[in-house]
């Protein structure tokens, strides 16, 4: 048996510059701004009305999470599906909202909210979550009306400082009136007593003609 050698043809180091030089665009998902408190694995449902009948429809699976604002106090529910990423949830926590269990699950919520964004305009809707387990949910649960409560206190402090700006203006406008009504009364005092020297002067200069006067009709005449 005959062995054959096989030739092996190195291939030339070629290489190509790119016609195009594409610059690296840096992809946003407006979460910048936020700080994330909370993430947990879940599946979402939205109430569709438009059914006949309506019905539960899934919305889509994956991570559901709480992101709170750097700058103002707000926070935001937000959840992207698997893979695609698209969002199915994105609307603000707001005190009003209640969190109700699910009938017949220990594992699930529902929610009504007044503008969610997931589709870009804001809707109505009723959302519910269920998760993998009640150990899960009530964890959900707990950040939730954790963010609610300090929502509150946000409110009753913003309420406070304004009551605060009220009751300093008060305060102010009173001083203000006070000082005019000081400045008012000296004026007026000191406005009688110039009226007064006034009158006696002028009474002064009267007494003095009147006697000069006289002293002139009593002079004899320089003819007589």
């Amino acid at each position: 048996m005959s062995t054959e050698k096989e030739d092996v043809v190195e291939s030339p180091d070629v290489h190509f510059e790119p016609l195009v030089k594409l610059q690296p665009v840096e992809t946003k998902t407006m979460e910048e701004n936020e700080e994330e408190i909370f993430k947990m694995r879940a599946k979402l449902f939205r109430f569709d009305l438009s059914a006949d009948p309506p019905e539960w429809k899934e919305r889509g699976t994956g991570e559901v999470k709480f992101l709170k604002h750097r700058k103002n106090v707000s926070y935001r529910l937000l959840m992207r599906r698997d893979k695609t990423h698209k969002i199915c949830a994105n609307h603000f926590l707001t005190k009003e909202m209640k969190l109700l269990p699910s009938a017949g699950s220990d594992r699930a919520w529902v929610w009504t909210v007044q503008a969610d964004f997931a589709d870009e305009e804001p809707k109505v809707e009723q959302l519910a979550i269920r998760f993998k387990n009640a150990e899960n949910a009530q964890k959900f649960r707990e950040e939730f009306e954790k963010c609610q409560a300090l929502l509150l206190d946000k409110a009753n402090d913003s309420l406070t400082e304004e009551m605060n700006k009220l009751t300093v203006g008060d305060e102010k406008e009173e001083e203000e009136e006070e000082a005019v009504t000081g400045s008012g009364g000296q004026s007026s005092e000191g406005q009688v007593e110039q009226e007064t020297a006034t009158a006696n002067d002028d009474k002064e200069t009267g007494t003095g003609l009147q006697e000069a006067k006289s002293q002139e009709e009593k002079k004899p005449s320089e003819t007589d």
